[in-house]
């Protein structure tokens, strides 16, 4: 078992060692690069979508889902502060008030 969590933990840093090393000469490409600056929103969507509108019983569209009152508080503020903390506090505090 503990072979196996070294063999992927090197697998891991190796493919990533490619593309974050300078000295080797390997070069991502413009379109690539533009192709993966997509990877990161389509992962955090897939994280978060199922936190917010899925619970033990199926979807979750109520307002009283804390949750989703809390999403929609922390987009709201990230539109007008364009501020990570502001965003984080103001959702984070929303949540906890209501659960």
């Amino acid at each position: 078992m503990m072979i196996t969590i070294l063999l992927m933990a090197c697998i891991t840093f190796f493919t990533r060692y490619l593309f974050l090393h300078r000295a080797l000469p390997f070069k991502v490409g413009s379109k690539m690069q533009q192709f993966l600056s997509f990877s990161a929103p389509a992962v955090l969507t897939a994280i978060w979508v199922p936190i917010v509108f899925i619970n033990d019983e199926g979807t979750n569209l109520d307002w009283q889902n804390p949750y989703q009152s809390a999403a929609v508080v922390s987009v709201i503020v990230a539109y007008k502060t364009h501020n990570i903390y502001y965003t984080t506090l103001a959702g984070m505090g929303l949540f906890i008030i209501l659960s």
